[in-house]
């Protein structure tokens, strides 16, 4: 699944949290505590889990760009004739991987608690007061989550700065060692002068 679809699925499934939301105001406007706390945490669990889809597609485009630009800077390289050369995997690229991942993790547990919960609180096997215990605890576990994924997503973004930084650099290097190459005699056509770097000056 890529990542804009996953960023489609989390719009669908954040649209029916809002739905969920509304069946909520309704069954508190008619006094029915039980079936309005459980859709509490049903419209909280889908509308996190929209969230997780949205993260988690914006972190596999993140990760797809990344590759393109390994995969694309080695063809343009070898296209070159030059001697292919990557960028090692920055910190920054190694921190984002594990922080997604965590931060899905997290999330992810967070919103079965909140669908367990409700599903207790229908069967009126867990009473309100401890429902709202679990309620303090999960939503601590969405903030630290969703802010492990802004974070890991600043760094994905940071990682492509330095990618472009690299592949900027490499492709002036192949071009003045391919320009080079192909002048290495001082013959030319009528006219023709070589630029001030094919005679070592900068």
């Amino acid at each position: 699944m890529g990542g804009p679809l996953k960023c489609r699925l989390g719009d669908i499934v954040g649209a029916a949290g809002m739905i969920l939301a509304i069946v909520e105001a309704t069954a508190t406007a008619d006094g029915d505590a039980v079936l309005a706390v459980s859709l509490s945490n049903y419209g909280i669990a889908a509308v996190f889990f929209g969230f997780m889809m949205v993260f988690t597609g914006i972190s596999f485009a993140i990760a797809r760009i990344l590759g393109e630009f390994r995969v694309g800077g080695g063809r343009t390289q070898e296209a070159a004739g030059s001697e292919i050369k990557t960028l090692k995997m920055p910190p920054t690229a190694k921190a984002f991987i594990g922080l997604m991942a965590m931060a899905m993790m997290i999330l992810m547990a967070a919103v079965i608690g909140h669908v367990v919960v409700g599903v207790q609180i229908n069967a009126e096997t867990l009473p309100l007061v401890d429902a709202e215990r679990w309620d303090i605890w999960f939503e601590a576990a969405r903030r630290f989550a969703v802010q492990l994924y802004l974070f890991a997503i600043a760094l994905g973004l940071a990682t492509i700065i330095s990618v472009i930084r690299f592949q900027s650099i490499r492709i002036r290097e192949v071009a003045k060692t391919t320009w080079r190459r192909t002048t290495d005699t001082t013959e030319g056509p009528p006219g023709w002068a070589a630029p001030p770097f094919a005679c070592g000056s900068e």
